[in-house]
């Protein structure tokens, strides 16, 4: 289990994050989100044990990353902008990379070459960005790790290549039971491979949950009515957000769908909807819970 106990982080006089806590059991994909600068990177970096904790800890199975070789050796962890030295290709990481985890799996790595098309003798640093994080995917997939950590992992792919890549995740998460951590904002492809999310803001954590858990907390109802809807019947909801398009009216509603729905349809709606959200609307409105939404930027 990879455990997040009370993590402080401070560039000078910039605190990326502050008193952070949650763990992550083993064999999810869990899925990091947060406004930009919110400190997604920084944790990355701290799990991975290239930046030391200013307070709190991170611990992997019971063990500290940072400076600790034996819980190094079960993360893999791909920056939003991988590093490769000029001369670098996929056969020189490869002799690199089998001499630092004895989980190297050179079927896999066969398997991987014959799916990327991606010369393993070719200088890394004179490919394009797409092809560059494929390469260190290559590498990362074939570690076979028990976590994986990777950062903004879908920009630069192509539509074909990112279906490839949540292939290839679930696959590891099914045969190894890896714990693969992705940080994003492309939030449409997390939803497809993520089972957990864990959205923070201005380096604190807001929520926590099972996605599906996260997306039954919150609810969207398309409705018209013959009359307003009285002042009362608002209050006794947990109105996020209220659009209204003539006399439709969207509503995003906080709480149980069952009773949210008996207390619209008491107001003898002429038609009414409950939708699904996806995860985008649900980082919206939770963002917008904490101040974090269009208006008060514009402002």
């Amino acid at each position: 289990m990879l455990e997040i106990k009370n993590v402080t982080k401070k560039f000078g006089d910039k605190t990326a994050l502050e008193d952070l806590s949650f763990s992550i059991p083993d064999g999810s994909v869990f899925g990091l989100i947060g406004s930009n600068g919110s400190g997604k990177s920084t944790l990355l970096r701290i799990i991975s044990g290239v930046f030391k904790p200013d307070g709190g800890s991170v611990e992997i199975d019971g063990e500290c990353t940072f400076e600790n070789p034996s819980a190094k050796e079960k993360i893999f962890f791909i920056s939003d902008y991988p590093y490769f030295y000029n001369n670098s290709t996929v056969e020189s990481l490869v002799n690199f990379y089998k001499v630092l985890y004895p989980t190297w799996n050179d079927e896999k790595f066969r398997r991987l070459c014959g799916m990327f098309p991606i010369g393993t003798k070719d200088r890394i640093v004179n490919m394009s960005k797409g092809m560059q994080r494929q390469a260190a995917l290559m590498i990362a997939l074939s570690v076979c790790p028990k976590y994986i950590l990777l950062d903004e992992i879908f920009d630069g792919l192509d539509p074909v290549v990112r279906q490839l890549i949540k292939k290839l995740i679930m696959e590891l998460v099914s045969e190894n039971n890896t714990t693969v951590i992705i940080a994003s904002h492309n939030l449409r492809e997390l939803e497809d491979v993520c089972d957990h999310i864990g959205l923070i803001h201005k380096g604190g954590i807001v929520m926590e949950k099972d996605l599906d858990e996260a997306k039954l907390g919150i609810h969207r109802v398309q409705a018209v009515f013959d009359n307003e809807l009285e002042e009362d019947v608002l209050n006794s909801l947990n109105v996020v957000n209220i659009k209204r398009q003539g006399r439709m009216m969207l509503l995003t509603i906080r709480g149980d769908g069952q009773a949210i729905e008996d207390t619209l349809r008491s107001q003898k709606p002429v038609y009414m909807e409950m939708l699904p959200l996806t995860l985008e609307e649900v980082f919206i409105s939770e963002m917008e819970a904490v101040g974090y939404d269009i208006n008060n930027i514009l402002e």
